[in-house]
Protein backbone atom coordinates (compact mmCIF):
# COMPACT_ATOMS: atom_id res chain seq x y z
CA UNK A 1 0.00 0.00 0.00
CA UNK A 2 1.21 3.50 -0.83
CA UNK A 3 2.17 5.63 2.14
CA UNK A 4 0.35 8.96 1.86
CA UNK A 5 1.41 10.31 5.24
CA UNK A 6 2.58 13.90 4.94
CA UNK A 7 5.44 15.76 6.61
CA UNK A 8 5.31 19.40 5.56
CA UNK A 9 8.06 21.53 7.15
CA UNK A 10 7.88 19.27 10.19
CA UNK A 11 4.08 19.41 10.42
CA UNK A 12 2.83 15.83 10.24
CA UNK A 13 -0.58 14.65 9.07
CA UNK A 14 -2.01 11.27 8.02
CA UNK A 15 -2.60 12.49 4.47
CA UNK A 16 -1.70 15.56 2.38
CA UNK A 17 -5.24 16.97 2.26
CA UNK A 18 -5.75 20.04 4.44
CA UNK A 19 -8.71 22.38 4.61
CA UNK A 20 -7.67 25.89 3.64
CA UNK A 21 -8.28 28.92 5.82
CA UNK A 22 -11.91 29.80 5.01
CA UNK A 23 -15.47 29.49 6.37
CA UNK A 24 -15.14 25.67 6.79
CA UNK A 25 -12.40 26.18 9.40
CA UNK A 26 -13.97 29.01 11.39
CA UNK A 27 -14.85 27.07 14.54
CA UNK A 28 -14.32 23.84 16.41
CA UNK A 29 -17.63 22.30 15.33
CA UNK A 30 -16.67 22.41 11.66
CA UNK A 31 -13.07 21.36 12.20
CA UNK A 32 -14.03 18.35 14.32
CA UNK A 33 -16.51 17.26 11.64
CA UNK A 34 -13.71 17.61 9.09
CA UNK A 35 -11.31 15.50 11.13
CA UNK A 36 -13.96 12.82 11.63
CA UNK A 37 -14.44 12.75 7.87
CA UNK A 38 -10.72 12.14 7.37
CA UNK A 39 -9.01 15.47 6.60
CA UNK A 40 -5.31 15.40 7.41
CA UNK A 41 -5.18 18.95 8.70
CA UNK A 42 -6.71 22.40 8.69
CA UNK A 43 -5.61 25.99 8.44
CA UNK A 44 -7.88 27.75 10.94
CA UNK A 45 -9.77 30.70 9.49
CA UNK A 46 -7.71 33.88 9.75
CA UNK A 47 -7.46 35.44 13.20
CA UNK A 48 -6.99 39.16 13.77
CA UNK A 49 -5.66 41.18 16.69
CA UNK A 50 -7.37 41.44 20.06
CA UNK A 51 -10.10 44.03 20.25
CA UNK A 52 -13.54 44.45 18.71
CA UNK A 53 -14.22 41.59 16.29
CA UNK A 54 -14.32 42.21 12.56
CA UNK A 55 -17.83 42.89 11.25
CA UNK A 56 -18.93 40.88 8.22
CA UNK A 57 -21.88 41.67 5.96
CA UNK A 58 -25.20 40.13 6.99
CA UNK A 59 -26.40 39.57 3.45
CA UNK A 60 -25.19 37.50 0.51
CA UNK A 61 -21.45 36.80 0.61
CA UNK A 62 -20.96 34.70 -2.49
CA UNK A 63 -21.19 35.12 -6.24
CA UNK A 64 -20.87 32.16 -8.57
CA UNK A 65 -20.05 30.98 -12.08
CA UNK A 66 -21.74 27.76 -13.19
CA UNK A 67 -21.23 25.37 -16.06
CA UNK A 68 -24.05 24.37 -18.39
CA UNK A 69 -25.07 21.58 -15.99
CA UNK A 70 -25.22 23.99 -13.02
CA UNK A 71 -21.93 22.63 -11.73
CA UNK A 72 -20.12 25.25 -9.67
CA UNK A 73 -17.00 26.35 -11.56
CA UNK A 74 -16.03 29.45 -9.64
CA UNK A 75 -17.01 31.11 -6.39
CA UNK A 76 -16.54 34.77 -5.50
CA UNK A 77 -16.66 35.74 -1.83
CA UNK A 78 -16.70 39.06 0.02
CA UNK A 79 -16.35 37.55 3.49
CA UNK A 80 -13.64 38.94 5.76
CA UNK A 81 -11.48 37.20 8.35
CA UNK A 82 -13.11 35.58 11.39
CA UNK A 83 -15.75 37.68 13.10
CA UNK A 84 -15.51 35.55 16.24
CA UNK A 85 -13.75 36.73 19.39
CA UNK A 86 -9.99 36.00 19.39
CA UNK A 87 -9.98 34.30 22.80
CA UNK A 88 -12.86 32.03 21.79
CA UNK A 89 -10.96 30.95 18.70
CA UNK A 90 -7.77 30.33 20.68
CA UNK A 91 -9.58 28.18 23.27
CA UNK A 92 -11.17 26.09 20.53
CA UNK A 93 -7.91 25.67 18.65
CA UNK A 94 -6.20 24.43 21.82
CA UNK A 95 -8.97 21.95 22.61
CA UNK A 96 -9.21 20.56 19.09
CA UNK A 97 -5.43 20.09 18.90
CA UNK A 98 -5.49 18.24 22.23
CA UNK A 99 -8.29 15.99 21.01
CA UNK A 100 -6.77 15.35 17.57
CA UNK A 101 -2.98 15.32 18.11
CA UNK A 102 -2.26 13.43 14.88
CA UNK A 103 -3.84 16.11 12.66
CA UNK A 104 -2.12 19.23 11.37
CA UNK A 105 -3.32 22.42 13.05
CA UNK A 106 -2.08 25.58 11.35
CA UNK A 107 -3.45 29.00 12.31
CA UNK A 108 -3.88 31.75 9.73
CA UNK A 109 -3.03 35.24 10.96
CA UNK A 110 -3.58 38.79 9.74
CA UNK A 111 -2.82 41.81 11.90
CA UNK A 112 -1.70 45.36 11.08
CA UNK A 113 1.71 45.70 9.46
CA UNK A 114 3.37 46.71 12.71
CA UNK A 115 5.96 44.64 14.56
CA UNK A 116 4.25 44.99 17.92
CA UNK A 117 0.96 43.67 16.54
CA UNK A 118 2.68 40.50 15.33
CA UNK A 119 4.73 40.12 18.54
CA UNK A 120 1.50 40.34 20.55
CA UNK A 121 -0.46 37.63 18.74
CA UNK A 122 2.28 35.06 18.15
CA UNK A 123 2.66 33.86 21.78
CA UNK A 124 -1.12 33.58 22.08
CA UNK A 125 -1.21 31.19 19.14
CA UNK A 126 1.89 29.35 20.29
CA UNK A 127 0.25 28.61 23.66
CA UNK A 128 -2.53 26.67 21.91
CA UNK A 129 -0.10 23.98 20.80
CA UNK A 130 -0.75 24.73 17.13
CA UNK A 131 1.71 23.17 14.69
CA UNK A 132 2.38 26.31 12.65
CA UNK A 133 1.10 29.63 11.40
CA UNK A 134 0.12 30.85 7.96
CA UNK A 135 0.60 34.55 7.25
CA UNK A 136 -2.38 35.77 5.25
CA UNK A 137 -0.85 38.12 2.67
CA UNK A 138 -3.49 37.29 0.09
CA UNK A 139 -7.00 38.48 0.99
CA UNK A 140 -7.93 40.84 -1.88
CA UNK A 141 -10.99 42.52 -0.42
CA UNK A 142 -11.98 44.40 2.70
CA UNK A 143 -8.84 43.75 4.71
CA UNK A 144 -6.56 44.94 1.90
CA UNK A 145 -8.35 48.27 2.07
CA UNK A 146 -7.17 48.45 5.70
CA UNK A 147 -3.52 47.92 4.79
CA UNK A 148 -3.47 44.15 5.38
CA UNK A 149 -3.85 41.01 3.27
CA UNK A 150 -3.01 41.61 -0.39
CA UNK A 151 -1.88 45.16 0.45
CA UNK A 152 1.11 43.51 2.14
CA UNK A 153 1.39 40.60 -0.30
CA UNK A 154 1.83 42.95 -3.25
CA UNK A 155 4.91 44.60 -1.72
CA UNK A 156 7.89 42.22 -1.47
CA UNK A 157 9.67 44.45 1.02
CA UNK A 158 6.69 44.24 3.40
CA UNK A 159 6.55 40.47 3.02
CA UNK A 160 10.20 40.05 3.92
CA UNK A 161 9.85 42.40 6.88
CA UNK A 162 6.80 40.71 8.43
CA UNK A 163 8.14 37.19 7.86
CA UNK A 164 11.35 38.20 9.63
CA UNK A 165 9.37 39.60 12.58
CA UNK A 166 7.49 36.31 12.89
CA UNK A 167 10.55 34.10 12.58
CA UNK A 168 12.25 36.10 15.32
CA UNK A 169 9.30 35.78 17.67
CA UNK A 170 7.96 32.24 17.37
CA UNK A 171 9.14 28.64 17.45
CA UNK A 172 6.37 27.60 15.06
CA UNK A 173 6.98 26.96 11.36
CA UNK A 174 5.93 29.95 9.26
CA UNK A 175 3.99 29.44 6.03
CA UNK A 176 3.58 32.59 3.92
CA UNK A 177 0.35 32.73 1.91
CA UNK A 178 0.83 34.62 -1.36
CA UNK A 179 -1.59 36.68 -3.40
CA UNK A 180 -2.07 35.92 -7.12
CA UNK A 181 -3.01 39.55 -7.72
CA UNK A 182 0.51 40.41 -8.80
CA UNK A 183 2.51 40.42 -12.03
CA UNK A 184 5.33 38.03 -11.08
CA UNK A 185 4.65 35.50 -8.31
CA UNK A 186 8.36 34.75 -7.99
CA UNK A 187 9.12 38.11 -6.41
CA UNK A 188 6.95 37.74 -3.29
CA UNK A 189 8.15 34.13 -2.94
CA UNK A 190 11.75 35.29 -3.03
CA UNK A 191 10.95 37.98 -0.46
CA UNK A 192 9.33 35.46 1.86
CA UNK A 193 12.36 33.21 1.56
CA UNK A 194 14.69 36.13 2.27
CA UNK A 195 12.69 36.82 5.43
CA UNK A 196 13.23 33.23 6.54
CA UNK A 197 9.85 31.63 5.77
CA UNK A 198 9.67 27.87 6.13
CA UNK A 199 7.22 27.54 3.24
CA UNK A 200 4.78 29.38 1.00
CA UNK A 201 1.16 28.59 0.23
CA UNK A 202 -0.65 29.71 -2.90
CA UNK A 203 -2.78 30.87 -4.42
CA UNK A 204 -5.10 33.04 -2.39
CA UNK A 205 -8.20 34.28 -4.18
CA UNK A 206 -8.22 36.38 -7.36
CA UNK A 207 -9.83 39.82 -7.51
CA UNK A 208 -13.13 39.45 -9.31
CA UNK A 209 -16.70 40.50 -10.02
CA UNK A 210 -18.60 37.43 -11.16
CA UNK A 211 -21.86 38.99 -12.31
CA UNK A 212 -23.95 42.15 -12.65
CA UNK A 213 -27.68 42.05 -12.03
CA UNK A 214 -29.21 43.58 -15.16
CA UNK A 215 -32.40 44.53 -13.35
CA UNK A 216 -30.77 46.43 -10.47
CA UNK A 217 -27.49 47.17 -12.28
CA UNK A 218 -25.45 46.20 -9.23
CA UNK A 219 -22.66 43.63 -8.91
CA UNK A 220 -23.54 40.34 -7.26
CA UNK A 221 -23.58 39.53 -4.43
CA UNK A 222 -25.56 42.70 -3.79
CA UNK A 223 -25.78 44.35 -0.38
CA UNK A 224 -28.59 46.91 -0.23
CA UNK A 225 -28.14 47.93 -3.85
CA UNK A 226 -24.33 47.94 -3.91
CA UNK A 227 -21.66 45.36 -4.65
CA UNK A 228 -17.90 45.09 -4.48
CA UNK A 229 -15.04 43.04 -5.84
CA UNK A 230 -14.32 39.80 -4.03
CA UNK A 231 -11.99 36.83 -4.05
CA UNK A 232 -12.43 34.23 -6.82
CA UNK A 233 -11.75 30.55 -6.16
CA UNK A 234 -12.86 27.11 -7.26
CA UNK A 235 -12.06 24.84 -10.24
CA UNK A 236 -11.82 27.83 -12.60
CA UNK A 237 -8.65 29.13 -10.90
CA UNK A 238 -6.75 25.82 -10.91
CA UNK A 239 -4.78 26.53 -14.14
CA UNK A 240 -3.64 29.89 -12.78
CA UNK A 241 -2.64 28.34 -9.48
CA UNK A 242 -0.70 25.50 -11.12
CA UNK A 243 1.32 27.92 -13.23
CA UNK A 244 2.23 30.00 -10.18
CA UNK A 245 3.23 26.92 -8.18
CA UNK A 246 5.41 25.78 -11.08
CA UNK A 247 7.00 29.22 -11.43
CA UNK A 248 8.16 29.13 -7.81
CA UNK A 249 9.22 25.48 -7.96
CA UNK A 250 11.44 26.00 -11.01
CA UNK A 251 12.84 29.41 -10.08
CA UNK A 252 16.55 28.91 -9.22
CA UNK A 253 16.18 31.41 -6.36
CA UNK A 254 13.30 29.55 -4.68
CA UNK A 255 13.88 25.97 -5.86
CA UNK A 256 13.40 23.65 -2.91
CA UNK A 257 11.17 26.06 -1.00
CA UNK A 258 8.25 23.95 0.34
CA UNK A 259 4.91 24.83 -1.27
CA UNK A 260 1.40 24.17 0.00
CA UNK A 261 -0.85 24.24 -3.05
CA UNK A 262 -4.24 25.97 -3.09
CA UNK A 263 -6.57 26.69 -5.99
CA UNK A 264 -9.49 24.67 -7.34
CA UNK A 265 -8.41 21.31 -5.95
CA UNK A 266 -11.49 19.11 -6.20
CA UNK A 267 -10.21 15.56 -6.84
CA UNK A 268 -7.20 13.43 -5.98
CA UNK A 269 -5.96 14.01 -9.51
CA UNK A 270 -5.92 17.77 -8.99
CA UNK A 271 -3.82 17.30 -5.86
CA UNK A 272 -1.45 14.88 -7.60
CA UNK A 273 -0.92 17.37 -10.44
CA UNK A 274 -0.01 20.13 -8.00
CA UNK A 275 2.37 17.83 -6.15
CA UNK A 276 3.97 16.74 -9.41
CA UNK A 277 4.65 20.43 -10.09
CA UNK A 278 6.45 20.79 -6.77
CA UNK A 279 3.84 21.19 -4.02
CA UNK A 280 4.30 19.29 -0.78
CA UNK A 281 0.60 19.04 0.04
CA UNK A 282 -2.81 20.36 -0.98
CA UNK A 283 -5.26 22.76 0.65
CA UNK A 284 -8.95 22.58 -0.28
CA UNK A 285 -11.85 24.95 0.29
CA UNK A 286 -14.44 25.33 -2.49
CA UNK A 287 -14.78 21.58 -3.07
CA UNK A 288 -15.61 21.05 0.60
CA UNK A 289 -18.09 23.93 0.54
CA UNK A 290 -19.72 22.45 -2.57
CA UNK A 291 -19.80 18.74 -1.74
CA UNK A 292 -19.22 18.50 2.02
CA UNK A 293 -16.33 17.21 4.11
CA UNK A 294 -16.64 13.55 3.06
CA UNK A 295 -15.23 14.40 -0.35
CA UNK A 296 -11.82 13.86 1.25
CA UNK A 297 -12.52 10.13 1.41
CA UNK A 298 -12.64 10.00 -2.39
CA UNK A 299 -9.40 12.02 -2.52
CA UNK A 300 -7.62 9.66 -0.12
CA UNK A 301 -8.83 6.50 -1.87
CA UNK A 302 -8.15 7.86 -5.34
CA UNK A 303 -4.62 9.02 -4.55
CA UNK A 304 -3.76 5.77 -2.78
CA UNK A 305 -5.12 3.58 -5.58
CA UNK A 306 -3.32 5.56 -8.28
CA UNK A 307 -0.03 5.44 -6.40
CA UNK A 308 -0.40 1.69 -5.91
CA UNK A 309 -1.19 1.22 -9.60
CA UNK A 310 1.84 3.26 -10.67
CA UNK A 311 4.21 1.83 -8.06
CA UNK A 312 4.72 5.07 -6.16
CA UNK A 313 5.51 4.11 -2.58
CA UNK A 314 5.34 7.55 -0.93
CA UNK A 315 4.47 11.16 -1.73
CA UNK A 316 8.18 11.86 -2.23
CA UNK A 317 8.00 9.71 -5.37
CA UNK A 318 5.69 12.20 -7.07
CA UNK A 319 6.50 15.59 -5.52
CA UNK A 320 8.35 17.67 -8.12
CA UNK A 321 8.41 14.97 -10.81
CA UNK A 322 6.89 17.31 -13.42
CA UNK A 323 8.90 20.39 -12.49
CA UNK A 324 11.87 19.64 -14.82
CA UNK A 325 9.43 19.28 -17.71
CA UNK A 326 8.10 22.82 -17.33
CA UNK A 327 10.15 25.09 -19.55
CA UNK A 328 10.02 28.39 -21.42
CA UNK A 329 8.45 28.41 -24.88
CA UNK A 330 11.79 29.14 -26.54
CA UNK A 331 13.14 25.74 -25.45
CA UNK A 332 10.31 23.65 -26.91
CA UNK A 333 11.29 21.16 -29.61
CA UNK A 334 10.05 22.59 -32.91
CA UNK A 335 11.06 19.35 -34.61
CA UNK A 336 8.17 17.55 -32.91
CA UNK A 337 5.08 17.05 -35.09
CA UNK A 338 1.71 15.55 -34.17
CA UNK A 339 -1.44 15.35 -36.29
CA UNK A 340 -5.07 14.82 -35.35
CA UNK A 341 -6.69 11.47 -36.06
CA UNK A 342 -10.42 10.71 -35.85
CA UNK A 343 -11.65 7.29 -34.69
CA UNK A 344 -14.50 6.64 -37.10
CA UNK A 345 -16.03 4.01 -34.80
CA UNK A 346 -16.39 6.58 -32.00
CA UNK A 347 -17.38 9.53 -34.20
CA UNK A 348 -21.03 10.56 -33.73
CA UNK A 349 -21.01 12.80 -36.83
CA UNK A 350 -21.86 15.95 -34.86
CA UNK A 351 -19.52 18.07 -37.00
CA UNK A 352 -18.15 20.22 -34.19
CA UNK A 353 -14.56 19.42 -35.13
CA UNK A 354 -15.17 20.40 -38.75
CA UNK A 355 -16.85 23.71 -38.07
CA UNK A 356 -14.30 24.72 -35.45
CA UNK A 357 -11.44 23.94 -37.81
CA UNK A 358 -13.16 25.40 -40.86
CA UNK A 359 -14.18 28.69 -39.26
CA UNK A 360 -11.36 29.36 -36.80
CA UNK A 361 -8.39 27.17 -37.61
CA UNK A 362 -6.79 25.57 -40.69
CA UNK A 363 -9.56 23.98 -42.77
CA UNK A 364 -8.06 20.56 -42.14
CA UNK A 365 -11.18 18.43 -41.52
CA UNK A 366 -13.58 17.29 -44.24
CA UNK A 367 -17.34 17.37 -43.82
CA UNK A 368 -18.34 15.27 -46.83
CA UNK A 369 -16.71 12.39 -48.67
CA UNK A 370 -18.37 11.10 -51.86
CA UNK A 371 -21.57 12.90 -50.92
CA UNK A 372 -21.74 11.29 -47.50
CA UNK A 373 -21.42 13.16 -44.18
CA UNK A 374 -17.93 12.15 -43.07
CA UNK A 375 -15.26 13.84 -40.95
CA UNK A 376 -11.64 13.08 -41.62
CA UNK A 377 -8.38 14.95 -41.07
CA UNK A 378 -6.57 16.32 -44.13
CA UNK A 379 -3.06 15.62 -42.89
CA UNK A 380 -1.35 18.06 -45.23
CA UNK A 381 -3.41 20.95 -43.79
CA UNK A 382 -3.35 19.92 -40.13
CA UNK A 383 -0.92 21.95 -38.01
CA UNK A 384 -1.48 19.85 -34.90
CA UNK A 385 -3.18 22.60 -32.90
CA UNK A 386 -5.57 20.06 -31.23
CA UNK A 387 -8.55 22.45 -31.22
CA UNK A 388 -10.63 19.59 -32.60
CA UNK A 389 -9.68 17.37 -29.67
CA UNK A 390 -10.89 20.00 -27.23
CA UNK A 391 -14.26 20.68 -28.87
CA UNK A 392 -15.13 17.04 -29.57
CA UNK A 393 -17.87 15.83 -27.15
CA UNK A 394 -16.69 12.21 -27.31
CA UNK A 395 -13.68 11.34 -25.17
CA UNK A 396 -10.76 9.83 -27.13
CA UNK A 397 -12.61 10.09 -30.43
CA UNK A 398 -9.94 12.48 -31.73
CA UNK A 399 -6.36 11.94 -30.67
CA UNK A 400 -3.03 13.55 -31.49
CA UNK A 401 -0.65 11.10 -33.11
CA UNK A 402 3.08 11.97 -33.27
CA UNK A 403 4.78 11.59 -36.65
CA UNK A 404 8.14 9.93 -36.95
CA UNK A 405 11.10 12.11 -37.89
CA UNK A 406 11.60 12.49 -41.63
CA UNK A 407 7.95 12.05 -42.61
CA UNK A 408 7.30 13.75 -45.95
CA UNK A 409 4.42 16.11 -46.70
CA UNK A 410 2.58 14.41 -49.60
CA UNK A 411 1.43 17.77 -50.95
CA UNK A 412 4.82 19.52 -51.09
CA UNK A 413 7.20 16.58 -51.18
CA UNK A 414 9.22 18.20 -48.37
CA UNK A 415 9.91 16.95 -44.84
CA UNK A 416 7.12 17.75 -42.40
CA UNK A 417 9.62 18.42 -39.62
CA UNK A 418 11.58 21.70 -39.74
CA UNK A 419 15.37 21.70 -39.65
CA UNK A 420 15.65 23.83 -36.47
CA UNK A 421 15.36 22.34 -33.02
CA UNK A 422 13.77 25.19 -31.06
CA UNK A 423 13.11 28.93 -31.04
CA UNK A 424 16.74 29.78 -30.35
CA UNK A 425 17.55 28.43 -33.83
CA UNK A 426 14.34 29.54 -35.56
CA UNK A 427 14.95 31.86 -38.53
CA UNK A 428 12.35 34.29 -37.18
CA UNK A 429 14.30 34.71 -33.96
CA UNK A 430 16.27 38.01 -34.19
CA UNK A 431 19.25 36.47 -32.37
CA UNK A 432 19.33 33.55 -34.82
CA UNK A 433 19.14 35.94 -37.80
CA UNK A 434 21.99 38.02 -36.43
CA UNK A 435 24.11 34.92 -35.87
CA UNK A 436 23.42 33.70 -39.40
CA UNK A 437 24.47 37.05 -40.85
Amino acid sequence: MADIRNNFVGIKSPNPFWLASAPPTDKAYNVVRAFKAGWGGVVWKTLGEEGPPVVNVNGPRYGAIWGADRRLLGLNNIELITDRDLQTNLREIKQVKMDWPDRAMVVSLMVPCEEQAWKAILPLVEETGADGIELNFGCPHGMSERGMGAAVGQVPEYIEMVVRWCKQNTRMPVITKLTPNITDIRKPARAALAGGTDAVSLINTINSITAVNLDTFAPEPTIDGKGTHGGYCGPAVKPIAMNMVAEIARDPETAGLPISAIGGITTWRDAAEFMALGAGNAQVCTAAMTYGFKIVQEMIAGLSDWMDEKGHRSLDDIIGRATPNVTDWQYLNLNYVAKAQIDQDLCIKCGRCHIACEDTSHQAITSMVDGVRHFEVIEAECVGCNLCVNVCPVENCITMEPLAAGVMDERTGKPVSPVYANWTEHPNNPAARQAAE
